[in-house]
C-alpha cells in the first residue's frame, strides 16, 4: 500500500469510528431507557447487563455500518476535494479506479464482516434479547427455556400424520402432552396415540411414548382395539421421519434463524407449500445480499462525494443520501413481495442491490469520464 493509499484510508477511517460510535452511543441510550428499569428492578448484576449488550452488537453493527460509511465515505471525499487533493492525485497519473482502491477494499474488507455477523451473530440477537428480558420481566433466571414452543399443532404430509403437542423445544429430545392422529389416504382416522411424554432418539430415529394409550379404529371411527399404559411401560415408534425440529419449524420466526437453521429448516420441510416457504426462502437469501450493500454505498457515494464546487457538495451528498433511502425503501418492499410469495425469492433480496450497484457503476462511469452528474440530473429536471 503506497503513501497516498494509506492517507485516503486514514481519512476514510477515523469519521467511519466517529460514526459508528456515535450511532452505537445513541442506540445505547435509547435502549437502557426502555430497558433499563427491568435491570434495576430485577437487581441484574453488572456481567449480566454486559453481555445482554454484547450480544445485541452484531445486529446494531449490521444495521448501523452501511449508514456510518454513507455519512463518512461524504465528509472524506467532500473535504479531500475542497482541499483539492482529490485533483493532485488525479493530475499525478492515477486514474479515478485506482485513487479509490483503497475504499472499495474497506468495503470489500466491511462486507466479509457483514457476512460473518449475518450468519448466525446478527440473527440470534433478536431471539435472545426478547428471552432475557421476558425472563426478567418474570424474575426467572436467563437459564430458561429460550425456544419453548407451548399448544402447537403440526401437520406431516409425508405420513398423513398430525400432531398436537402441548410443550417442546426444537433443540431437544422430549415432547409433553403429546396427541397423534393417523389417517389414511382418505383422510379417516385410523389410530390414536396419547402420551404424557414423547422421546426421540436422533441416531435411531425411534420415539418412545411413555404413560399412553393407543386407539385403533376402523373407517367409520369404531373403535377396534385399545392399548393402555398409562400406569406404567412405554411404547417404541419406529421408522418415523419426524423430529422435534420439524415439528416445532411451522412456528419458528424466518428473522430469527440462523444460515445452517434456514437451510435446515428448508431441507426438512421441502414439501410445505410454496406460500409457507417463501418467508423462509426471502430470508436465506437475505442473509447473502444484505452485507453487499456496504459495497454498493461506497460505490455510490464516492463518485458523488468528489465534486470541485461548494454547490457541487451539497448537491453529490444530497443526491447520495437520496440513493441510500430509496435503496432501504426498495429492500424492504421487494423483501415484502418475497415473503409473500409474489415474487421469487432471489428477485426479492438480490433484485434492489443489484439495480442500485449498476446506479453506482454508472455514476463511478461518469465520475471518470469527469461528467457532473448532479448538474447533469438539474439540467434534465
Amino acid at each position: 500500500m503506497s503513501l497516498l493509499d494509506r492517507y485516503l484510508f486514514r481519512n476514510f477511517l477515523e469519521p467511519l469510528l466517529l460514526a459508528l460510535g456515535a450511532f452505537l452511543s445513541i442506540w445505547l441510550i435509547f435502549d437502557l431507557s426502555d430497558h433499563g428499569s427491568d435491570f434495576l428492578r430485577t437487581g441484574a448484576s453488572p456481567s449480566v447487563v454486559a453481555n445482554f449488550y454484547l450480544m445485541q452488537l452484531p445486529q446494531i453493527l449490521l444495521l448501523a455500518l452501511p449508514v456510518a460509511i454513507l455519512l463518512a465515505l461524504l465528509f472524506c471525499c467532500s473535504r479531500m476535494s475542497r482541499n483539492n487533493e482529490i485533483i493532485s492525485m488525479l493530475a499525478s497519473g492515477r486514474s479515478l479506479g485506482r485513487v479509490l482502491l483503497p475504499l472499495f477494499a474497506a468495503g470489500l474488507a466491511m462486507t466479509a464482516l457483514c457476512l460473518a455477523l449475518n450468519y448466525e451473530l446478527a440473527p440470534r440477537a433478536e431471539a435472545f434479547k426478547r428471552a432475557v428480558i421476558d425472563g426478567l420481566r418474570q424474575a426467572r433466571s436467563n437459564d430458561a427455556p429460550r425456544d419453548q414452543v407451548d399448544a402447537h399443532l403440526f401437520r406431516d404430509r409425508l405420513s398423513n400424520r398430525t400432531w398436537f403437542v402441548r410443550r417442546l423445544r426444537p433443540s431437544g429430545s422430549v415432547l409433553e402432552g403429546v396427541q397423534i392422529l393417523q389417517q389414511d389416504e382418505l383422510g379417516n382416522i385410523t389410530r390414536k396415540w396419547y402420551a404424557a411424554k414423547a422421546i426421540h432418539d436422533p441416531a435411531t430415529h425411534r420415539w418412545t411414548l411413555q404413560r399412553g394409550v393407543i386407539v385403533d379404529l376402523n373407517a367409520e371411527g369404531e373403535v377396534l382395539k385399545i392399548d393402555n399404559f398409562e400406569a406404567q411401560g412405554q411404547r417404541t415408534l419406529e421408522g418415523w421421519l419426524e423430529t422435534p425440529w420439524r415439528i416445532a419449524s411451522s412456528r419458528l420466526d424466518p428473522n430469527q434463524l440462523t444460515t445452517p437453521e434456514l437451510n435446515e429448516y428448508l431441507t426438512n420441510n421441502y414439501d410445505f407449500s410454496k406460500p409457507q416457504l417463501a418467508p423462509f426462502r426471502t430470508v436465506l437469501q437475505d442473509r447473502w445480499a444484505l452485507p453487499w450493500s456496504c459495497l454498493i454505498v461506497i460505490l455510490i457515494a464516492a463518485p458523488l462525494g468528489i465534486v470541485f464546487s461548494r454547490r457541487g457538495t451539497v448537491q453529490g451528498a444530497g443526491i447520495a443520501i437520496f440513493l441510500f433511502f430509496l435503496l432501504l425503501v426498495l429492500r424492504s418492499l421487494f423483501l415484502a413481495l418475497g415473503k409473500a410469495g409474489r415474487i421469487a425469492p432471489e428477485v426479492a433480496a438480490w433484485g434492489p442491490h443489484v439495480l442500485f450497484f449498476c446506479i453506482g457503476f454508472c455514476l463511478f462511469w461518469m465520475r471518470s469520464a469527469n461528467r457532473d452528474f448532479s448538474s447533469l440530473f438539474l439540467r434534465r429536471l
